[in-house]
C-alpha cells in the first residue's frame, strides 16, 4: 500500500504529482527545485545556493517521513548546464556523512521555472 508524504516545509507540488510516495519501506521523493517554501520563490544566488535549497527541501520531506539523508540510497541530479557540475558537486558532497548513495547526474535542456538544478532521491527504511 502506498502512502503520500507531504509537508509545508517544502514547496507544494506544482503539478499533478506528490512530494513523495512511500511503499514497502522505500520513499520516492519527487524532484526538488530550489524554491524556498516560505516565499514560494527561488533562493537568490547561483548553483551553490540553488543546490543547497533543493537539499533543504529534500531533508524536509525525508523528515516528514521520519527519515534522514542517511536513508538515501539513490539520487538523480538534473542540471541546466553541465558547467555547473563542479560547484553542485561541492554542495552535494557536504550533504552526506559516511557513504554516498548511488547517483546519476546529467544536463537537460530546461528545468521547471528556469531552475539551475533539480534533485530527486530514493530512500529506504
Amino acid at each position: 500500500m502506498k502512502k503520500i508524504i507531504a509537508t509545508t516545509n517544502a514547496p507544494a507540488a506544482i503539478g499533478p504529482y506528490s512530494q513523495a510516495i512511500e511503499v514497502n519501506g522505500m520513499l520516492f521523493v519527487s524532484g526538488q527545485i530550489p524554491i524556498d517554501p516560505a516565499t514560494g520563490e527561488f533562493v537568490s544566488g547561483g548553483i551553490k545556493e540553488q543546490t543547497a535549497q533543493s537539499f533543504k527541501n529534500i531533508k524536509a520531506i525525508l523528515a516528514e517521513a521520519g527519515l534522514t539523508m542517511d536513508n538515501v540510497v539513490k539520487t538523480t541530479v538534473l542540471l541546466a548546464s553541465i558547467m555547473d557540475f563542479g560547484e553542485m558537486n561541492d554542495v552535494y558532497a557536504s550533504q552526506f556523512e559516511g557513504t554516498f548513495p548511488a547517483r546519476s547526474a546529467f544536463a537537460v535542456k530546461d528545468l521547471p521555472k528556469g531552475a539551475l538544478v533539480e534533485i530527486e532521491v530514493i530512500a529506504a527504511r
